[in-house]
């Protein structure tokens, strides 16, 4: 009788989620669910017919033979079945069909951020076969939900969303993770070209780093997991991640869990937006294809990108409309920091340097105190990534010391504090650093001007002083 009982209720499950600043895995929480049978071969029956795109990529850059990473911009894509998928990826020796021109060998195959509500807009029912509602979100289902199928190699870029926390439910194969926690941004070289947005790119290619050109990605934390089926993955706010399948077929399905932070971020990604869109633009005005991710398909002039700037502020103070009081953290002309009150909004705090997350460490202690065989914590790993042989946890059982994860909390909050204090100032460092050697190149592109005018942390400043400016 007890095999069939989750280990926390929905609203437990919901509190570690909202307090847990550190990736952990949760088990034993979707062997209801009716989407725990959606593999590949039972969704091309759902889909009959119904042509997707996928992404198709070298597999040599998957493998670390390459230090330059595989952006979607860089991709090539094939409109086919999920059928045609499956034949291509089982029958290697194909030569027929959309997939034709890909040798399996050397390319894998992606249909990535497949959106429910257009993969099924005729078969709504099934967004009942998802219930988030179990992690204490209710109502929450299908509907807000993503699906990706890939074959071996497939994998994302190493980036960080904007915007909210991630619950990941793997399906069928697996996939290994790469995490990479939000202080080390500045280790990651952090760019907005290839632009998307909610999606901050590193220009590092992490399972073969280039480390001449990067140095201080050594600096980096790298946390590793590989997920199984039937595993819910919880990455929190601007954690940075690496996604590749390790298996044959992989099918995972996952959801963005809205933040109060998002409403800020939303400030600080149209800001982005309209700087890269302006400068790129009038570089090449014939060629948005070139920086434009392929998932962007709005339209990008700065007649349109004024207005959405105005709107995600306007949306910001909406939501502060009952408040009393807000926290903006303006930005002295010689570095300090001052705090000014206005009454406008209440519950909210916004104007931290740096993520949230840097604020409260691994995680409030009760939260820590559910790591055990149901809520496993994604661990640091200090050597370089395993074979693909690995097994189910990189970091199973040797991270935590008695049952109530309190050795682990304590550890890892004090080596998280000290890293936060070194990583403060981690640009000021890299700076000094890159001027007492010879540049490689004295000339500026707009790519490198952009790097610097879109980092997060200088649209973090430019968000908070606009809302300062709009408050007055």
């Amino acid at each position: 009788m007890g095999e069939h009982v989750k280990p926390f209720t929905p609203e437990k499950a919901k509190e570690i989620i909202m307090s847990l600043q550190q990736p952990a895995i949760f088990c034993n929480m979707v062997f209801d669910w009716p989407a725990r049978h959606w593999n590949a071969k039972y969704l091309s029956e759902v889909l009959h017919g119904k042509r997707i795109r996928f992404r198709m990529g070298m597999k040599s850059i998957s493998t670390g033979r390459t230090i330059v990473p595989q952006f979607e911009t860089t991709c090539s894509y094939v409109e086919a079945t999920l059928e045609e998928f499956l034949t291509w990826n089982c029958d290697q020796s194909s030569i027929s069909g959309p997939f034709r021109d890909y040798d399996h060998s050397k390319f894998w195959a992606y249909a990535d951020y497949k959106y429910f509500v257009s993969l099924f807009e005729d078969k709504t029912d099934i967004f009942q076969d998802v219930k988030w509602s179990d992690f204490g979100f209710p109502g929450r289902n299908g509907q807000e939900s993503t699906l990706w199928i890939g074959s071996l190699g497939a994998h994302t870029p190493c980036h960080l969303d904007s915007y909210g926390c991630n619950l990941v439910f793997q399906v069928q194969g697996r996939k290994r993770w790469h995490l990479f926690p939000p202080e080390d941004t500045p280790f990651l070289y952090p760019t907005r070209i290839p632009y998307e947005e909610s999606s901050v790119f590193s220009k590092i290619n992490v399972v073969n780093p280039d480390l001449k050109r990067f140095p201080k990605f050594q600096k980096a934390q790298r946390h590793m997991v590989t997920l199984s089926p039937g595993q819910v993955l919880f990455v929190p706010r601007h954690w940075w991640h690496y996604v590749e399948s390790i298996d044959p077929v992989t099918v995972s399905i996952n959801s963005w869990i809205e933040l109060e932070e998002d409403h800020l971020a939303r400030v600080e990604e149209a800001i982005t937006r309209m700087l890269v869109c302006a400068l790129k633009t009038a570089e090449n005005p014939q060629n948005t294809r070139a920086w434009l991710n392929p998932t962007e398909v709005e339209e990008t002039s700065h007649e349109v990108n004024c207005c959405y700037l105005n709107a995600a502020v306007s949306a910001f103070f909406d939501r502060c409309r009952t408040s009393k009081v807000v926290e903006i953290q303006a930005v002295r002309t010689d570095g300090d920091h001052m705090k000014k009150e206005f009454n406008v909004c209440d519950h909210v705090e916004v104007g931290q340097t740096g993520s949230q997350n840097l604020t409260t460490g691994i995680g409030k202690p009760e939260a820590t105190s559910h790591f055990g065989p149901d809520l496993v914590p994604v661990a640091q790993r200090s050597e370089e990534p395993p074979s693909q042989r690995g097994g189910m946890f990189e970091s199973d059982g040797k991270d935590f010391d008695d049952k109530d994860g309190e050795h682990f909390g304590k550890l890892h909050c004090a080596k998280r504090q000290q890293i936060m204090s070194n990583s403060e100032n981690a640009v000021e460092e890299e700076i000094v650093s890159n001027t007492t050697t010879v540049p490689s190149q004295t000339f500026i592109s707009t790519d490198d001007l952009l790097d610097c005018l879109v980092n997060p942390q200088v649209t973090r400043i430019v968000a908070q002083l606009l809302i300062q400016r709009r408050s007055l």
